[in-house]
């Protein structure tokens, strides 16, 4: 089967990896996973042998019919959908689940949208373990301060526990990538370890403030600034974007959210 480059496929293809991405998954039997993009099948199999149930979604249709044959009576539930379209909620449902945990190996070209779209059902999401270029999963658990810190960090570490677990070779793939892979585990925070209270509010205060990384805080949130108490967060206007904290910009958020 050839890799297609509008899907960004590269399939893993070193069983030792997909045994130590297995156990950083670590299913149990009373567990219903939801395998996003399972290739030609390298995590699936052993994913089936290990959890309770699992769905695997697949957007090229090409790949379905061998997963239909050596999957399907083994008893995977297959979804040829775009995941950008899926409604984890209604498939919880469909699922008899009141969790899921989330696994893939997400195409490069779409992980950051992939990312953001599970924003909104971390309400039946348990976690999250996926297989990233691994430039994207330093972002994700960057700190305040460095470089790789920005919107993604920011937005992802105020709805998850996020550690790195695994890296990943190129040669561990075919095609091989130009870049280096690593795993990531995910988990949503409780409610009571959230901060944020309007999360709509919270994304475009973090957009506008990463908007221009260069650029100090009295700038890039300027329209703002009347509404905003930064003396209250121990922040300084002179600071620039990355300087601030995630709870720094929840409690941000919260005042906007106030005063609307």
């Amino acid at each position: 089967m050839k890799a297609k480059r509008r899907f960004g496929q590269n399939f893993l293809r070193d069983q030792s990896i997909v045994r130590a991405i297995v156990q950083c998954i670590y299913p149990l039997a009373s567990q219903t996973i939801v395998e996003i993009g399972p290739g030609q099948g390298a995590l699936t199999g052993l994913l089936l042998e290990q959890a309770g149930r699992l769905a695997a979604i697949e957007i090229d249709e090409d790949l379905l019919p061998g997963l239909r044959q050596r999957f399907e009576p083994k008893g995977l539930y297959l979804v040829s959908q775009d995941v950008l379209t899926i409604d984890f909620h209604q498939l919880a449902t469909q699922l008899q689940a009141s969790r899921l945990r989330v696994v893939g190996n997400l195409p490069y070209n779409i992980s950051s949208p992939v990312l953001f779209h599970l924003l909104d059902y971390s309400s039946v999401v348990k976690d999250q373990t996926f297989m990233l270029q691994e430039e994207v999963v330093d972002r994700m658990v960057a700190k305040p301060g460095s470089k790789t810190y920005g919107r993604l960090s920011v937005m992802l570490q105020a709805r998850y526990g996020i550690e790195k677990c695994l890296h990943v070779p190129p040669e561990s793939f075919w095609p091989v990538p130009k870049v280096q892979s690593a795993v990531v585990r995910m988990q949503p925070l409780t409610e009571e370890q959230q901060t944020v209270r309007d999360w709509q509010i919270f994304a475009g205060l973090v957009t506008q403030a990463f908007s221009s990384r260069r650029k100090m805080v009295r700038n890039t949130l300027a329209g703002l600034l009347d509404r905003l108490d930064l003396d209250a967060v121990d922040a300084l206007p002179t600071q620039r974007p990355e300087e601030l904290t995630v709870e720094q910009y929840a409690k941000l958020a919260n005042q906007l959210a106030d005063s609307s």
